[in-house]
């Protein structure tokens, strides 16, 4: 892998001195607090976003049922999200970023850079749809096993022909959205999947009034309700990334077809190999999981992307943000050999991501069951499958934290542009995942299948978190790792009360409560999840934990003004 001049010690030797900084730059200091006003205006759109994405996986369950007509879409509804990241999607995400905040140095600002960057990308991704959909019947055969007759490998292959041109849509927002993000300007970005949502409820909507059902056997390429869904779904990713032309025009960025190379690309390509390495090792695991899946109870592929959307809401707000927004300060720190500053901000983040989503995942582990009932147990769906559902989320809710770490220091190797340590932590998160996947489905029920994949997910996070950390230890030497500990500790112990309480009170309940579904699932999930959520935080104020104290602050100050 080429590295650059400021680049760190090859992976894998002993512990590695800080480098000398660079000459600084001409750039304007930042202050922590700007981090954490970039953070809360993404937040705001991102909740939002991702609430109205929870909003029309909802509507799909009661229009589609957790069957098999929901299966067959959500797996073809991932395919293009699959090629996309195979074809550079990780790369757009983790490298172009940093590459960008570097080419800003250039002359003209990085003009040429970045339209060499966008023509190239476009390119590939043009070609790569064309080839993706052409080949959706054998994509199809990969992800699906049909040897227990639980799957319909036609109808995902006829959704697949809809959904699949999704790909060049998915990489020219992940373009757009990297030049923006370069910039330092992130709302457009952030709101602009709201957009796609509301287009895709939309269509949901058409669908349901549309009469009939989805034939099944046969499956009718030409079926209305088929063309309704695949063709609206598709069409709000379209939209999704042409709501980004406008901010492009006001930065003052002008794209116009540009051939020429650039010496840099041969860097890039360097990184880029890497990280399509990452992405082709996370995709091995991810196919299997679909296979288990498909060949347990109907409706588990539905069931465990329904649970891990949910599982990644908290994270979407928090951490999504607070990602996007510490990127192009780590490329930065990292572009100018101030180790000091990257290792402040990684452990800043690792700290706020663990006092935020610990309790949160308390949350989750008391009220999952609950969760479950009351969000999807609607229209064509039952409480059953709905229970099902939120258990998955509750044995896996542990994962939230380490998940949200892992991909915290996956950002901090890419800005360190070393894209080879993250493809090895994704191998050896693979080779533990991929053994216990096959023994659910080997020794569980059907039914608990889905389960069993789901806390799979969350423990494979769980050592891909402590391998990055130990190797970001190696790499860059002192990284506040007591203090990031303490906190982390901290707020464990402060969910882990959380959640015995909410247990407790659970119990107390048992007898009081309706023994209606839906009625004793909403009282459960408020009453439960309040005190769990209370008890958690609570601990983490009396501990007296400073990285809760903005929140507190801001809390405080708006009881204040009323």
């Amino acid at each position: 892998m080429t590295r650059a001049r400021t680049s760190v010690p090859p992976a894998g030797g002993g512990r590695q001195h800080p480098r000398k900084p660079a000459a600084p730059r001409k750039q304007a200091p930042q202050a922590r607090g700007s981090l954490g006003r970039a953070v809360g205006s993404m937040a705001i759109a991102t909740l939002i976003s991702r609430i109205t994405g929870f909003l029309w996986k909802v509507m799909l369950t009661a229009a589609l049922a957790i069957g098999v007509r929901n299966d067959s879409f959500t797996i073809a509804n991932t395919m293009p999200n699959i090629v996309f990241e195979l074809l550079m999607g990780g790369v757009l995400a983790s490298v172009v970023v940093p590459l960008l905040v570097r080419s800003q140095d250039d002359p003209d600002g990085g003009l040429a850079y970045t339209q060499r960057l966008l023509t190239v990308g476009l390119t590939l991704l043009g070609v790569g749809t064309v080839v993706a959909t052409a080949a959706a019947p054998l994509i199809t055969k990969l992800y699906v096993d049909d040897s227990t007759g639980k799957a319909n490998p036609e109808l995902v292959t006829a959704f697949a022909y809809l959904l699949l041109p999704q790909i060049f849509f998915y990489g020219l927002f992940a373009l757009l959205t990297a030049i923006l993000n370069a910039k330092q300007v992130f709302g457009p970005t952030a709101w602009a999947p709201v957009v796609n949502n509301l287009v895709v409820m939309a269509t949901i909507g058409i669908y349901a009034i549309v009469p009939g059902e989805i034939s099944l056997d046969p499956v009718k390429m030409g079926d209305v309700k088929l063309l309704v869904l695949g063709i609206g779904v598709t069409a709000g990713i379209v939209v999704q990334s042409l709501m980004l032309l406008p901010a492009l025009r006001r930065i003052g960025f002008k794209f116009r077809w540009n051939w020429g190379l650039d010496s840099r690309f041969k860097e890039f390509g360097g990184l880029a190999l890497w990280i399509i390495g990452y992405v082709a090792v996370s995709q091995v695991g991810w196919t299997i999981s679909t296979r288990v899946l498909t060949a347990g109870d109907e409706g588990g592929a539905a069931i465990y992307s329904n649970a891990w959307l949910l599982l990644q809401l908290p994270y979407g707000v928090i951490g999504v943000s607070l990602l996007t927004a510490i990127m192009p300060r780590l490329s930065r720190a990292a572009a100018d050999g101030d180790d000091r500053k990257l290792i402040g901000d990684l452990s800043y983040a690792s700290r706020l991501s663990a006092v935020i989503l610990v309790p949160i995942s308390a949350v989750l582990t008391v009220t999952g069951a609950s969760i479950g009932v009351v969000l999807f147990s609607h229209g064509a769906s039952n409480p059953a499958q709905a229970t099902r559902l939120g258990e998955s989320l509750a044995v896996s809710a542990f994962g939230l934290l380490p998940y949200a770490l892992v991909m915290l220091q996956l950002r901090v190797f890419y800005a360190m542009k070393d894209a080879r340590t993250p493809t090895l932590i994704m191998i050896v998160m693979t080779a533990v995942k991929i053994p216990l996947l096959y023994m659910c489905e080997g020794l569980l029920a059907p039914e608990h299948v889905v389960i069993g994949v789901m806390m799979v997910n969350s423990l494979s996070y769980v050592v891909g978190a402590v391998l990055g950390q130990v190797w970001l230890w190696l790499r860059l030497g002192h990284l506040k790792t007591k203090r990031v500990v303490g906190v982390t500790l901290f707020s464990v112990f402060a969910g882990g009360l959380g959640v015995a309480a909410g247990l407790v009170v659970a119990k107390m309940l048992g007898g009081v409560l309706p023994d209606a579904a839906k009625p004793r699932a909403m009282l459960s999930l408020v009453i439960e999840g309040i005190v769990a959520g209370a008890v958690s935080f609570g601990v983490l104020v009396v501990l007296k934990v400073d990285e809760l104290k903005p929140v507190t602050a801001k809390i405080t100050r708006l009881i204040r003004r009323r």
